[in-house]
């Protein structure tokens, strides 16, 4: 008899989850707060072990429909407009790591998973459901909905991001943490952009305080744009997202050059939809398996490890997490906890790497004094040797030995 595992949330990570979970001959059952499945946002990266793994599950050509495919990642200093390093991308990716590198809009990264499950698996959406809570005993995992039902299943994967009930109900009450980083995000057509200010590639600017990123999305239709600066958040996090006010962002510019300026300025002039505000919030690096599973429940995405987007890596984290879950719920000979437990023995370490670095990284992005000056320098004399992350890029996330 095919065991049944219950996923809370549609997102990216809980649509990679109920794939991989199929793939390893479980039945699934997912439950999404929202009234119909989307996905809001902007961009994102997916780098070449994220590729692999969409690879793998048969989704290259999908993903080659809807993506960009950047020829490579430039440095420029936000102040003073200089070129401070180049990484090759496009076929040195492929090259070096087996896949490409690419950038999506996150729509369409959902809306791709969203279809590979709906045509190769059999799937039970239950739209407007919220798992509210879970009772985890005698081999089985019962689960609350927000409509009052109750149902029985062998395994519970929390994938509900980061106001997680599953996590809360696992490992308590604590609160993301706040970072103090504000992300202001746009689309803008590239049709609309002058001829300079339309890009084939991944630009990063570095500033004190703030950084922003500008690349291509949607077959290089779309331009995306992040800049991301230091301040303030509101005290409701968990509901805040606005219209953002662009002249919040200029004052916040001021000093950076006028070519980042002009990027930033075509935002009001290109005809999209304007800026969308988002404060960042994160958790501590994970510290151990039990973080993500414990018993017959296990966390993953957002609701697992959290982290600053410094490393572009936050959805390709999910979507590994979810090609580890499908390894190990395949593991027919071993019981449901164990399966659980080393998934989370497989990811926890590497989860923990990614959160960490993305946070270092963002002090080195938006670094100010002696230390911005010793950061040009070393992208200046080491350019692609300090840009490349081997060990990100060629570790799929299978095992701790992948670290």
């Amino acid at each position: 008899m095919r065991k049944q595992v219950l996923i809370a949330g549609g997102g990216i990570g809980g649509l990679a989850a109920a794939l991989g979970a199929s793939r390893a001959g479980w039945d699934v059952r997912l439950y999404e707060r929202a009234v119909a499945f989307s996905e809001v946002g902007a961009g994102v990266q997916i780098g070449p072990n994220v590729v692999r793994r969409l690879q793998a599950w048969g989704l290259q050509q999908p993903l080659q429909s809807v993506a960009a495919f950047p020829s490579r990642l430039q440095v420029r200093n936000a102040v003073s407009g200089k070129e401070l390093a180049v990484l090759p991308l496009g076929p040195t990716a492929v090259e070096r790591y087996g896949a490409a590198y690419a950038t999506i809009h996150r729509a369409d990264l959902h809306g791709l998973l969203l279809a590979a499950v709906t045509k190769y698996t059999d799937t039970q959406w239950h739209l407007e459901h919220a798992i509210d809570g879970f009772t985890d005993a005698d081999g089985v995992v019962t689960v609350r909905t927000s409509r009052g039902k109750e149902v029985e299943g062998d395994a519970l994967i929390g994938a509900d991001g980061l106001w997680s009930r599953t996590r809360t109900q696992l490992l308590g009450a604590v609160a993301p943490r706040v970072t103090g980083h504000l992300a202001y995000r746009a689309l803008v057509p590239q049709h609309a952009l002058p001829d300079a200010l339309r890009t084939a590639q991944v630009t990063a600017w570095l500033g004190p305080r703030l950084h922003a990123v500008q690349y291509p999305v949607r077959r290089g239709e779309l331009q995306n744009i992040v800049v991301i600066v230091q301040g303030p958040a509101p005290q409701d996090l968990e509901s805040w997202d606005h219209a953002a006010n662009a002249a919040g962002l200029d004052h916040a510019l001021q000093g950076t050059c006028t070519a980042l300026q002009d990027v930033v300025r075509s935002v009001s002039t290109a005809g999209g939809p304007g800026w969308r505000l988002w404060p960042l919030c994160d958790r501590p690096p994970v510290c151990s398996a039990d973080e993500m599973a414990q018993g017959l429940v296990g966390l993953l995405g957002d609701a697992a490890h959290p982290m600053r987007p410094y490393l572009a890596q936050g959805a390709g984290m999910a979507i590994e997490d979810a090609a580890e879950l499908q390894r190990a719920l395949a593991m027919h000979d071993l019981d449901v906890p164990l399966r659980l437990r080393r998934y989370a023995l497989n990811r926890w370490q590497r989860n923990a790497r990614v959160q960490a670095r993305s946070t270092r990284n963002g002090r080195i992005f938006h670094a100010t004094g002696p230390v911005r000056w010793g950061r040009d320098l070393s992208l200046r004399l080491l350019g692609e040797r300090v840009l490349d992350v081997p060990w990100l890029y060629r570790g799929d996330g299978s095992s701790a030995s992948s670290l």
